[in-house]
């Protein structure tokens, strides 16, 4: 629902089913192994209409309600000698701090391309890759890539990483990404988890350094995004608090992906150009209390310091609530049910709105 008065559209709701097929071979005999992955994948419109269309699910939007039904699937093939691995083709998902590949919608986003992967030395993961398209939530077309909040598109984007497992309970990481002739993006990560006393602490800290590149088609841009993410749990409860500091112009991430930060959240990101915020989560298990399957949070982002038409002070606020449970036997063990809420005010374009997600997931091992 959309808060504002002037608002063109007063609120989206719509209701789909989706199907998702995922088939992962094995490998071949011998030194130098083959094999495939299937991907495929259905969605069907519920309940929808031409006022109320656009919730990213699918190819629709405000004004045109769309087809009752699209499809999309792809074919990777692989190969795999002693610990490193490369996949070439469709459905792929990267999940790497400067590419999140994202399912918050009724069916995920997928990269067509090549990836590679190799752990053949001990402690240390190294990963490159090059994606020529992108098919995102409501849609089976094969596109180039966009970046959130620029102009401009690519056909190409290509990346490396290391990963090192500086301490038992830390790994240290480095990563670059370049979207061609947009932006090139370079990312430090240190995460670590320890237990004291009984209780599980944890940290997530990265720095990005985000500058055009080549032919600068979204125009000049530098961005320094510095994220923190610090948890500690104990027997059911966990309590995170995070600090998100964009400085410079907006964080560029490829549209519909996911930013790897610690207050992109259920609408908001919270990176805007100069944006600083702070987050509050706390987290239960009630299976500590006797009901396994049952999970609920709420967290609290509050962001500020950036700049909206008219030179107002910018600020705005997103609080959300979340609550599954897994059915844990019987006919419909595994089932999942998800409500998701939640309710942002800002004096920024996105304005004041408020959301509810409704999610039933059933998973069937083939």
């Amino acid at each position: 629902h959309f808060r504002d008065q002037n608002a063109t559209q007063s609120k989206r709701e719509e209701w789909g089913q989706g199907f998702i097929l995922n088939m992962q071979s094995g490998y071949t005999n011998g030194m130098l192994g083959f094999g495939a992955d299937v991907y495929a994948a259905l969605g069907l419109r519920l309940d929808s209409s031409d006022a109320n269309a656009g919730s990213w699910m699918f190819p629709n939007s405000y004004g045109d309600v769309g087809p009752s039904e699209f499809s999309k699937g792809g074919l990777a093939i692989k190969a795999r000698i002693a610990n490193t691995e490369i996949k070439v083709g469709n459905g792929l998902t990267p999940k790497i701090p400067v590419l999140l590949a994202s399912d918050i919608r009724l069916l995920p986003q997928t990269f067509s391309g090549a990836m590679l992967s190799s752990k053949d030395i001990e402690g240390l993961t190294l990963q490159g890759g090059h994606l020529g398209s992108v098919t995102n939530f409501g849609s089976a077309d094969h596109e180039d890539f966009r970046v959130f909040g620029y102009s401009g598109t690519s056909s190409r984007f290509d990346y490396l990483g290391a990963q090192y497992q500086v301490l038992p309970t830390a790994v240290g990481s480095v990563w670059q990404g370049t979207l061609e002739n947009i932006y090139r993006q370079n990312a430090l990560n240190w995460v670590q988890s320890i237990e004291v006393n009984g209780f599980k602490l944890s940290a997530n800290a990265i720095y990005f350094d985000s500058k055009d590149q080549g032919q600068a088609n979204a125009g000049r841009l530098h961005n320094r995004m510095t994220s923190l993410l610090l948890g500690g749990a104990r027997q059911g409860h966990s309590i995170k608090l995070g600090y998100q500091r964009s400085a410079g112009d907006a964080f560029p991430y490829i549209y519909q992906s996911d930013a790897y930060i610690a207050n992109t959240i259920q609408i908001l990101d919270f990176a805007r150009a100069d944006e600083r915020s702070w987050q509050a989560r706390y987290d239960l298990d009630f299976a500590a209390y006797g009901v396994p399957g049952l999970m609920f949070f709420t967290r609290y982002v509050h962001g500020d310091n950036f700049n909206v038409a008219g030179s107002t002070a910018g600020r705005e606020w997103e609080r959300d609530i979340d609550i599954n449970y897994t059915i844990q036997s019987g006919p419909l063990k595994n089932l999942n049910l998800r409500w998701r809420n939640a309710m942002v005010r800002s004096n920024a374009s996105t304005g004041d709105l408020d959301e509810n997600r409704l999610v039933f997931s059933y998973t069937i091992p083939l």
